[in-house]
């Protein structure tokens, strides 16, 4: 076995620039490393997880909007899942699924406005630190 620890999760995108500056805008994440006109890199608010998001027409694109969201999704955990759901759609997200408990645990399926498939989850007993 080799000892790994998570880097990356890259993501193809349309428009690098305008997918980048939602996340940055209303999830908070910050551009940690950015070559212009090719890729940036955004962390979460623990600088732990990052999402690359990148623009390469010779690469295929998935069609986000197509893909179940059980299929795919990026989670996010989030203090308020209903109100943190609010204010994305306000951002021009769109919900999937809406809230909904599951024990302890809250969440809300959206999709931001390019597709991309996201769980805002407000855990009853988080699994990591915050």
């Amino acid at each position: 076995m080799i000892q790994a620890a998570f880097e990356h999760f890259g993501l193809n995108v349309a428009d690098k620039h305008q997918t980048v500056d939602w996340y940055v805008e209303n999830l908070g994440l910050k551009v940690v490393r950015d070559v212009p006109g090719k890729m940036a890199f955004l962390a979460d608010a623990d600088g732990v997880v990052m999402l690359e998001v990148y623009r390469n027409s010779d690469a295929s694109q998935l069609s986000f909007s197509q893909t179940d969201a059980l299929a795919f999704h990026m989670a996010f955990e989030v203090d308020d899942a209903a109100e943190s759901a609010e204010r994305l759609v306000q951002a021009g997200a769109t919900i999937v699924d809406p809230f909904k408990r599951a024990g302890d645990d809250a969440m809300v399926m959206l999709r931001d406005p390019f597709g991309v498939a996201l769980q805002l989850v407000q855990r009853g007993n988080p699994m990591r630190r915050r």
